[in-house]
Order: C-alpha cells, then structure tokens, then sequence
C-alpha cells in the first residue's frame, strides 16, 4: 500500500499537482521533491490539491512552507486548494492559514485568475 500517491497535470495555465494519503516523516519527502521539479521553472503557478490528503504532519508543513518560499523566490505562487477541516484546523493552529493563499477547489483558482 502507498501511503502517498502525487499526480500532476496542466490546468488553465496552472500546474496543479494532487496528493492523495498521508504527508509524514516517510512521505514528506516525495512531495518535496514533486514539488521542486514542478517549481523548477521560474515564475512557476502551482496549485496544491489537497482535498485527499488525510494526515499532514510538522514535516509535511516544512515542504508547504518550503514550496511557498521557492515560490515567492523565483516571482511565482503556490495555492493550496481543497483542504479537509481536519488540514485546515492544522494550518489555523499554526498560523499558517494567513501565511498561504488558500481556495475551496483548483476551479476557483483557475477561474479567479485574470492570466488563467
């Protein structure tokens, strides 16, 4: 059983890439590196569908806040899109919530953006 499935696919001129199971110390590290390859050209728009991401630990934030400094870095952006409650209590509890842009679902964010 995979405990973390990362696909990735072109969407209104986004990249959207969608992780499905759970982001941990055994996981975390495959969504990183998804994420740097997709952030590898510069002014990069990525969109983080998370809507089947059932557990995000303290590595799991490190790689959102990461993919969000590359991004800020190379002039692009990275929204999370599609959080459960359980993922969204995580990022309030943090302080995170106000740090990322957030959206209900990547069709609000495709369809939002006047270059999309």
């Amino acid at each position: 059983m995979q405990l973390l499935d990362v696909t990735v696919a072109e969407r209104g001129g986004w990249r959207v890439v969608t992780a499905r199971g759970q982001v941990d110390v055994a996981t975390a590290p495959q969504l990183r590196q998804v994420l740097q390859e997709q952030q590898y050209e510069p002014a990069r728009r990525l969109v983080l569908e998370l809507s089947g991401v059932e557990f995000l630990d303290s590595f799991g934030l490190g790689v959102l806040v990461g993919g969000l400094r590359r991004a800020r870095t190379s002039g692009g952006r990275l929204v999370l899109a599609g959080m459960s409650s359980r993922i969204t209590r995580v990022l309030e509890v943090t302080g995170l919530d106000g740090v990322f842009e957030l959206a209900d679902t990547v069709a609000e964010v495709v369809a939002d953006d006047p270059a999309g």
